[in-house]
């Protein structure tokens, strides 16, 4: 049942993507709300479903995207793996571990996105794609990781029926 709640979420996710945030950019970097929803969602605590977020996650955004449809599949899971890494073995201040998980999934999505792009032969200078299009898509998914955390972390309380220690 649980499971449930994530494809009419993502499904608006990804409205608010295409619809609102793909009209906001920076130089040519425009931010990635999916990446940061599922960051926020992979690193509480309590939630065991953040794999198949991901790989829903990943299926939108890749039936949307011009890229081949596994590349965000594969970038999604590989964040949700860090951040589930994260959660388990390494931090507990959470405001910092999102920045991080933002900033490593934005990196990884960004170079499957430049090596898939060059292997279809695409003309594409990497200096270029990683200074006018993966750094302000970094600054931009930064900005919005910081009000993601507590959206997520209500909503993870309010589905899995969680005290709220913090």
């Amino acid at each position: 049942m649980k499971e449930l709640i994530a494809l009419p979420l993502l499904s608006l996710v990804l409205v608010f993507q295409t619809a609102i945030f793909s009209r906001i950019s920076l130089l040519s970097g425009y931010a990635d709300l999916m990446l940061v929803a599922l960051a926020a969602w992979a690193l509480q605590e309590d939630v065991e479903t953040s794999w198949h977020w991901a790989i829903l996650g990943g299926a939108l955004i890749g039936w949307t995207s011009s890229l081949p449809w596994f590349i965000p599949i594969i970038g999604y899971i590989l964040m949700v793996a860090l951040a589930r890494l994260m959660v388990r073995r390494i931090w507990q201040a959470p405001i910092l571990a999102i920045f991080v998980i933002v900033f490593l999934g934005t990196l990884i999505m960004h170079f499957l996105s430049i090596l898939v792009l060059r292997l279809m032969g695409s003309p594409l200078n990497i200096a270029d794609a990683l200074s006018i299009i993966t750094l302000p898509s970094l600054f931009l998914n930064l900005f919005l990781a910081l009000p993601a955390y507590p959206i997520f972390r209500d909503l993870a309380v309010w589905i899995y029926d969680i005290e709220d220690v913090q």
